[in-house]
């Protein structure tokens, strides 16, 4: 059994070319990454309009292989590992015991004793160690993150772009499926992958290389897209898209201390199928009733919802916390995610709210999402 870590780094292979492309840099789960380049409502249109080109080689790449591995995936998280085949993707989350979460993920079937896991970069070594603590299985587990990089390729014109870039046609590459490449561009990596998959709400794809293929592999992309309006985007557009679409984030929206029947994610939570970690408190939660729920809502009047303003009911009786919050660039509102008291009252489409938002009281509607497209 392989179990080894040794991310050190604090940049991504990319670092040198966004500090050419003039972007502005931050301090972001232990890397110095690109917030934004242009500006963040050019980027997040971009991506809405055509494309945008992300970095995201700082999330965590994790193999898991041998003839358990199948049996310890499926004892980690709450979707159904068995309903994979070859090439499949899930998007999923790890619990604790009492059903908190760990984290969400993506994992992807490359072979049936191979799987993917596509982990948090803030919470990269914590779920490398969670899974080395809980496998009884006794599955190969090996870090990979250090060798891989991850450019994603984002919006409606994200598939000529990728096709143009890489020589090689992805038009029949389906939602959550991933292949493998042999694209000179990616040429030299034990794991050259091209995903349809993404955190914007927009068609896209990940391109997953080996690292000392980056550079090439972005500029190839942004040359292949320069007719078809792709733009780079850092973290604040990828913050505003994520938010517009309705997808929690790590650290806001989901944490240790939620469990992902309240926090939406009942779909992804298989408590008919095979046992998982956390399993029997989540079934006692769904059993007792949920306290609370999260929504996601839009303001009515003009004001930023940010992370831990109060949300209260009509009659301004506190019920609630906002998770995540910007200004929408597609629909120039303010809009958030934030857990409220699981009422109907407060929780179905078309209910009213009201956000505290420095000291005055805003109303604000729940809405499903996607919320740039209600």
């Amino acid at each position: 059994m392989t179990e080894t870590s040794a991310r050190t780094g604090k940049t991504t292979p990319l670092h040198a070319v966004h500090v050419d492309l003039g972007a502005r840099m931050t301090p972001f789960a232990g890397y110095e990454m690109p917030v934004q380049y242009a500006g963040i409502i050019e980027e997040h249109l971009a991506v809405r309009r055509a494309a945008g080109l992300f970095d995201v080689s700082h999330m965590g790449e994790i193999l898991v292989r041998g003839p358990h591995a199948a049996t310890f995936a499926q004892h980690l998280v709450t979707n159904d590992v068995d309903t994979l085949y070859d090439g499949k993707a899930l998007y999923t989350v790890m619990c604790r015991e009492d059903g908190g979460i760990v984290d969400d993920l993506i994992i992807y079937r490359l072979a049936a004793d191979e799987f993917l896991f596509v982990v948090n970069a803030a919470n990269h070594e914590k779920d490398f160690q969670w899974m080395i603590q809980h496998n009884a299985a006794k599955a190969e587990i090996e870090d990979i993150s250090d060798d891989v990089a991850l450019i994603a390729v984002q919006g409606p014109r994200s598939l000529p772009i990728v096709e143009k870039a890489l020589g090689e046609a992805f038009g029949d590459l389906t939602f959550y499926h991933v292949r493998p490449t042999r694209s000179p561009v990616l040429a030299g990596s034990d794991l050259a992958l091209v995903s349809r998959t993404g955190y914007t709400g927009e068609m896209g794809f990940e391109i997953y290389c080996h690292a000392g293929t980056a550079v090439s592999v972005w500029k190839t992309l942004m040359e292949a897209g320069q007719d078809e309006g792709l733009k780079p985007a850092g973290l604040g557009a990828r913050d505003t898209l994520r938010i517009e679409a309705g997808y929690c984030l790590y650290g806001n929206d989901i944490t240790d201390e939620t469990n992902p029947l309240e926090a939406g994610l009942g779909w992804l939570t298989k408590l008919d199928s095979a046992d998982f970690i956390g399993r029997d408190a989540l079934v006692a939660a769904r059993d007792e009733g949920l306290e609370r729920k999260l929504v996601a809502f839009v303001m009515q009047e003009r004001g930023i919802p940010r992370k831990g303003y109060e949300i209260l009911a009509p009659d301004e009786v506190p019920i609630g916390l906002v998770t995540s919050g910007t200004q929408s660039p597609v629909l120039e509102q303010g809009i958030g995610l934030g857990y409220v008291e699981n009422d109907p009252d407060f929780t179905s489409p078309g209910s009213e709210l009201l956000i505290s938002v420095r000291g005055r009281t805003i109303g604000a509607s729940v809405r499903k999402p996607p919320l740039h497209k209600a």
